[in-house]
């Protein structure tokens, strides 16, 4: 017998079956319902639910055949007018017989898989999010040497003595069937230290553009989450049917084998915790990659998830904050803290919508993991398990889940990675460079204003220069004429280049022998005070005017001797 493709649909007085059954005929089915037990059956499919509330055959029921689509419609009249039926669209739940029997016989489960009459969920107590803690204890010998659990609920043991070959690929731990829950951790610590880039770290907190631009998308629940707040008189049971699934996802809960687990309070509570941390991860992946899987994608979340990597255990909501908040900026491409709280606030988004919204995570995990290999290895530890499962958890305590992670306050101190100090020294050093620049360009500016002046002060020597030049080129009287016109002030005396008795310079004296140019004891390229280049040229001057005294004087003594040695006529 086949199991059919069906889907539940409800208004405030019917429930309505769809069942797609193509090849069936239709002259030869069968339906029958009574309470909360519904069958269909029409060669060769076979169909039995188990309904979340109560029907009755009253005379206004009805059906319908699309022979086009292959399509059964029956609306069956619901016992409770205006009663809403809750988790119609958990399909695995549904095709539940109605009395399971555990494999194990003298032990009852209570509450399994049987829907009370008023398909009302029965709640346990508040939830208590902390684990008791006892002393420690030595371990005995025999302890020691038995094999260590892990899996769903820590239900499994002994299967990586098989797996050797693809242990490695999947999981960083080495020996997961016979290393302890304290030495996983310890191992676990030690290998996020080791593995912490701290420039990985500062290029994505300094360079973060394209941490903002992934922040920026909306993941699908966003919209869903909007849409609940907005309804805020419903209550909760009825927050499960905004969700709804696709053909794929119907697909696939019909293909899951239903199962009751047998757990204790504290493997309930590690189940609630591995959740807690398997959708930390795929809240970040979702997030990074803006809904768009990529071949990065299995790798991403089984790695940013302690639970699924170390096969971790866990004693409060605190200790997986802080755990998935040092694999974020150990591991993935985009190691930000802002990642980390954003994945959290999802996180807490999608345990209030309720079973369905998580059941569409686990899937959309489960899907993930069954293309990449061999991470399908985990759909059969952990994911697998968990889709069946939480279409029977309890609505209230996944409320308390996602509340415990909200009250949760995650700081950077908090991930022992010393990120507070590394951002400050960083944030130093970016200052005192910024320093170095702004001083650096100061005295750039001081030198270009220095090249400025030294170039105009070249400039007056040159000029001075070419009127020596000039003048020496003119007659004489010339030359005499404008030494009076330019220096009619000078007083000669005030130099001591000059010779107050008129006598000649001794021609073997330089200039540096009677104090020579100024221009020669100055600094080259400094700069150079007013009062300086007027001496320069009062001294150019005078040095000018001395020659032609001295060339004057050189000239009236042979006018002499040649007066002496021609006799008078």
């Amino acid at each position: 017998m086949l199991t059919p493709a069906f889907d539940l649909s409800q208004d405030p007085d019917f429930l309505t079956v769809a069942i797609r059954v193509p090849y069936a005929r239709v002259s030869e089915f069968d339906v029958y319902f009574e309470g909360v037990d519904f069958r269909f059956y029409a060669r060769p499919y076979f169909l039995r639910l188990t309904l979340p509330g109560r029907i009755v055959e009253n005379g206004n029921e009805q059906g319908t055949y699309d022979a086009d689509k292959g399509i059964f419609t029956i609306r069956l009249p619901k016992e409770t007018p205006g009663q809403h039926f809750e988790g119609l669209n958990l399909l695995t739940a549904l095709l539940a017989p109605r009395k399971s029997r555990s494999a194990r016989p003298l032990v009852e489960e209570l509450g399994g898989s049987e829907v009370s009459e008023e398909g009302v969920e029965e709640d346990d107590e508040e939830f208590d999010w902390e684990i008791e803690q006892s002393p420690y204890e030595e371990a005995s010998e025999d302890a020691l040497s038995s094999q260590c659990h892990y899996g769903f609920g820590d239900l499994r043991s002994g299967v990586f003595q098989r797996l050797q070959d693809e242990l490695n690929d999947i999981i960083d731990i080495k020996d997961p069937d016979h290393t302890s829950a304290a030495e996983r951790r310890q191992q676990r610590l030690t290998a996020e230290l080791a593995k912490f880039d701290s420039d990985h770290y500062l290029a994505d907190f300094f360079e973060d553009e394209a941490v903002e631009q992934v922040l920026k998308y909306n993941p699908w629940w966003t919209d869903i989450y909007s849409k609940m707040v907005a309804s805020l008189g419903k209550n909760q049971e009825n927050h499960d049917a905004i969700v709804s699934f696709s053909e794929d996802e119907k697909y696939q809960l019909r293909k899951f084998v239903n199962k009751s687990y047998l757990l204790d309070k504290k493997a309930i509570c590690q189940v609630y915790y591995g959740l807690l941390d398997i959708l930390l991860a795929y809240c970040y992946e979702t997030q990074v990659t803006e809904g768009e899987k990529t071949v990065e994608s299995a790798w991403n979340i089984r790695k940013l998830s302690a639970t699924l990597c170390w096969f971790e255990t866990w004693a409060n909501v605190q200790e997986i904050l802080v755990s998935f908040g040092r694999r974020v900026l150990c591991y993935p491409l985009y190691r930000h803290f802002k990642l980390v709280l954003k994945a959290s606030e999802d996180t807490v988004k999608i345990l209030q919508l309720g079973k369905s919204a998580v059941l569409k995570c686990l899937l959309d995990i489960h899907k993930i993991f069954q293309e990449n290999d061999p991470a399908y290895i985990l759909n059969d530890l952990y994911i697998s398990d968990y889709c069946v499962w939480i279409q029977k958890a309890k609505s209230k305590k996944l409320a308390g889940l996602a509340e415990a992670l909200k009250e949760v306050s995650l700081t950077k101190a908090q991930l022992g990675l010393e990120l507070d100090e590394l951002e400050a020294a960083a944030l130093l050093v970016q200052e005192e460079e910024s320093a170095s620049k702004a001083v650096h360009s100061i005295s750039g500016q001081n030198t270009s204003s220095s090249t400025s002046e030294t170039s105009d002060s070249e400039e007056a020597d040159s000029t001075a220069a070419s009127e020596s030049q000039d003048s020496d080129s003119e007659p004489e009287e010339l030359k005499e004429s404008k030494a009076v016109e330019k220096s009619p002030s000078v007083d000669e005396s005030n130099f001591p280049s000059l010779r107050t008795d008129g006598a000649r310079r001794n021609p073997g004296h330089n200039e540096a022998s009677q104090g020579g140019p100024l221009t020669s004891c100055r600094h080259p390229g400094g700069p150079r005070p007013l009062i300086e280049e007027l001496g320069e040229q009062l001294e150019t001057v005078v040095q000018i005017a001395e020659s032609r005294a001295v060339a004057a004087g050189t000239h009236s003594s042979a006018q002499d001797r040649v007066n002496t040695e021609t006799p008078e006529d």
